[in-house]
């Protein structure tokens, strides 16, 4: 008992000195200090990832004491930058926030923040970009935003803010950049936004925004692209937008009218000339008729009443007459437009039934033709119907690689949950076994998770097909199906699951890797990476993008096989983007996708380094020690203590040098896949 109390006690004590240092000399401001101390508990209140951060640390380096990760000072010792994008911060944004007077950026995307922004960031009056994307926040975006009058990107993607826009955001005279996708913002957009001069970029994309697009969105000269997608917008589409081309994006918002726009229906007649409401601010002389009297005192006291009582009348009752005439017009109009609505969805779905029939009929004749065809495809979505821009490559892989829904069905027993293999929010994964008997998992998607551009995701499938390798999972084929609105991905089974399971893996749990096979999965994993980086035969370059331990696969022999290769030119933005906020969360995210949003051979390179760390230390986890254990060729602090001292030495450390090679902060200075596998062929040769 006595001594449970002790250690109890001195984990107390070593978590207290984890979060708290006795102060010392700073040459940055004690306000910021505490302000940061604040942010660090709100952002990281189980003080693991921020453990750098201290009371008796100068955020600005000053005193001896050691920086703050992902702070930088100005030459004054004012905290100018936070950048803690990608690092798996599970609290939320304090009030203190607002202490960071001399802030100019706050970069904290890519994490799992959630709560709400509070007011006080609105006090950050240096601020010029404020990324918030992919994370958790919710409740209403604070107005106090439009506070900070040199803010030029506004990033709130990818999270639950509910509410409207606020109107301020329009007055903000620098704002280049406003991204509020994904989210669950509702109401009418702001025609305030119209008056933002630099605006060049605005993405309301799948919210619930309602209403019209405001005409004075045309006003914006320096707009470039506007997304809309995915709302419940309605009303006529102002012409000036026609001058964005491919930048303005307006799909699924099926009540949108207009003229000139692909894929948006004639305005019914009541659209048509219809002037756009007058905003308060609009109202000014060059907006009013000179004939009205600006100075009017109508209203007050001594205004005499310019119509008389019968004259009134009379005016009155025209007046009540031509409302009546028109109601009845516009009523008319609106009902004739809903009835020929209505007749055209009944016409519609006529066609859709005997197209149904009509693909039924050549599915049967193609079941007696191949074993492996399926033309049941989804309502709108036909990426594989003949006659359409993929008849040439459905002929081309007819044979090898088109699978019917009944032999998917029929392979995983019509998706029985004890087949179910796993489950995301936007597939799942099953198990089945095909009429030859051999066994395959079948990867389903629903159609709103995968491209809505059929030419894209014809494209994105026929690259698939050509990816060929012996480190690569082996894609069996596929099927698109009409009437359950998904798509399905077939390859063969790898037996021994991911490589996950096999870190942090306890003794004598039989998932404790040998050297050499660690020293094989590294090399294969090379290998199947470097084989998509290259041009081979008619496959182009091929990058990744979400290269983790879960993407790797163990069969029979304990040889790697990497998974999902090129999947993300099937799948939906925002599902490929769920995919690189869980690759952040674990690490594996290269660091310049935070600035330059892309991804490159060099991010996959980044990943793989990752990759070798873990597999060489047996952690799903690589804690500052580890990688310090690296540097430093210390291989206590860096080799699995599993493996009991029986490792090469040579091997380990040159595997941990080409690790330190593909995680370096630039990518430029990170070796080619091609070159870490030429490397890789001369350690074995030597050993």
């Amino acid at each position: 008992m006595t001594l449970s109390l002790l250690l109890s006690l001195l984990f107390s004590l070593a978590f207290f000195h984890c979060c708290h240092h006795p102060p010392r000399a700073l040459s940055s401001p004690l306000s910021e200090l505490h302000a940061l101390m604040a942010l660090k508990a709100a952002l990281d209140p189980s003080c693991r990832v921020l453990t750098s951060w201290s009371r008796g640390a100068d955020p600005c380096g000053g005193g001896g004491g050691s920086s703050f990760e992902g702070v930088a000072c100005d030459e004054r010792g004012r905290v100018v930058n936070v950048s803690l994008q990608g690092k798996g911060l599970r609290g939320r944004i304090p009030p203190e926030i607002g202490g960071l007077g001399s802030l100019t950026g706050l970069y904290l995307h890519f994490n799992a923040l959630g709560g709400e922004v509070p007011g006080e960031i609105g006090g950050l009056r240096m601020l010029t970009d404020l990324y918030l994307d992919v994370n958790g926040f919710s409740g209403e975006i604070p107005s106090d935003i439009a506070n900070l009058t040199n803010l030029q990107v506004l990033q709130l993607g990818y999270n639950r803010f509910s509410g409207g826009i606020p109107r301020q955001l329009g007055s903000l005279p620098k704002l280049t950049v406003l991204a509020l996708q994904y989210n669950r913002l509702t109401g009418a957009i702001p025609a305030s936004l119209g008056d933002s001069a630099s605006l060049k970029r605005l993405d309301l994309s799948y919210n619930n925004f309602f209403g019209s697009i405001p005409a004075t969105l045309t006003n914006a000269s320096s707009l470039e692209v506007l997304d809309v997608r995915n709302n419940t917008l309605s009303g006529y589409v102002p012409t000036g937008l026609k001058r964005l081309d491919d930048g303005f994006q307006y799909e699924n918002n099926p009540d949108l009218c207009g003229v000139g726009f692909p894929n948006v229906r004639p305005c019914p007649t009541v659209y048509l000339d219809r002037p756009e409401p007058l905003r308060p601010d609009t109202l000014s002389k060059k907006n009013i008729p000179e004939s009205a009297d600006l100075n009017s005192t109508c209203g007050k006291a001594h205004c005499p009443n310019r119509l008389s009582g019968r004259r009134a009348g009379v005016v009155l009752g025209v007046v009540a007459v031509v409302a009546a005439i028109g109601f009845a017009v516009v009523g008319f109009l609106t009902f004739s437009w809903h009835q020929h609505r209505k007749q055209r969805n009944s016409s519609s779905l006529d066609v859709l039934d005997k197209r149904v029939r009509a693909s039924r009929a050549l599915e049967n004749r193609s079941k007696r033709a191949s074993a492996l065809i399926s033309l049941e495809y989804s309502n709108g979505w036909d990426p594989l119907a003949k006659g359409g821009g993929g008849s040439a490559f459905s002929q081309e892989v007819f044979e090898n690689f088109m699978f019917n829904l009944e032999d998917v069905e029929r392979a995983t027993q019509s998706f029985l949950e004890s087949n179910l293999l796993e489950k995301s929010s936007f597939s799942s994964v099953h198990r089945g076994i095909l009429r030859d008997g051999s066994t395959v998992t079948v990867k389903r998607y629903a159609k709103m998770n995968c491209k809505s551009d059929e030419a894209e995701f014809l494209k994105g499938l026929k690259l698939l097909t050509k990816l060929k390798h012996e480190n690569l999972v082996r894609l069996r084929g596929f099927c698109c199906s009409k009437g359950r609105g998904e798509c399905f991905l077939i390859y063969e089974l790898v037996p021994n699951g991911n490589l996950l399971q096999y870190l942090d893996a306890k003794p004598g749990s039989g998932k404790v890797l040998e050297w050499h096979t660690r020293v094989a999965i590294i090399i294969g994993i090379a290998q199947g990476i470097s084989y998509i980086h290259e041009d081979e035969g008619d496959k182009p370059r091929l990058v990744h993008q979400s290269i983790s331990a879960e993407k790797v696969l163990i069969d029979y022999w304990n040889n790697p096989l990497l998974s999902d290769p090129g999947l993300h030119h099937l799948l939906a933005d925002d599902v490929v983007f769920a995919m690189l906020k869980a690759s952040a969360a674990m690490g594996y995210l290269a660091p310049e996708y935070a600035s330059t949003g892309y991804l490159t051979e060099k991010s996959d390179a980044y990943a793989f380094g990752v990759l070798v760390l873990q597999i060489l230390s047996g952690k799903r986890v690589i804690t500052p020690s580890i990688r310090h254990g690296v540097e430093a060729c210390c291989f206590d602090e860096f080799i699995d203590e599993n493996l009991e001292g029986n490792f090469l030495e040579t091997e380990a450390t040159q595997l941990a040098r080409i690790a330190l090679l593909c995680t370096r902060d630039s990518p430029i200075d990170r070796p080619l896949m091609r070159t870490v596998v030429q490397e890789l062929d001369m350690l074995i040769g030597i050993s």
